[in-house]
């Protein structure tokens, strides 16, 4: 038996993520992949976030800083709140947020993401950040209002 999944599925990390990290098998959907990412960063696997990147985006710079936040970053949570179709089938949104510390600090990730298919693999591309309201509900998760909760 494993650990729970970092991406907060609720599976067994065997059951969801790890496939996925360990190059067995690739994940079928943008909000799988979206949740191995958040796992990726969790499990501080950077191998796993460039090679899901979409090649256009030539992220090999990006290593470095990648991996020297690893060691003052803490992955807290992650709660996915909306996937959709794009406007093809090569193309679908994962809105989620995802709680973190670094240096002892509290911060969150709030972000549509956009996720391209080529072949039967789905990379990431980009992400916008969404808008909330102050009397929307909180992105969390908490069922608070946002002005109440993450605003504060």
């Amino acid at each position: 038996m494993s650990d729970q999944c970092p991406c907060c599925s609720g599976l067994q990390y065997s059951l969801c993520c790890q496939p996925f990290l360990s190059g067995a098998a690739h994940a079928k959907t943008p909000e799988k992949l979206m949740r191995s990412r958040y796992s990726a960063w969790a499990t501080q696997n950077a191998d796993y976030l460039l090679d899901t990147w979409h090649p256009s985006c030539n992220t090999q710079d990006a290593r470095a800083s990648m991996e020297a936040s690893f060691s003052s970053t803490q992955w807290l949570s992650l709660n996915v709140i909306s996937h959709e179709a794009g406007r093809h089938e090569k193309e679908g949104f994962v809105t989620f947020f995802a709680a973190y510390l670094e240096n002892q600090r509290r911060g969150a990730i709030h972000e549509r993401s956009r996720f391209l298919r080529e072949g039967e693999r789905w990379y990431y591309i980009d992400g916008t950040l969404p808008q909330t309201g102050r009397n929307d509900a909180c992105p969390c998760g908490s069922g608070k209002k946002y002005k109440k909760c993450c605003a504060s």
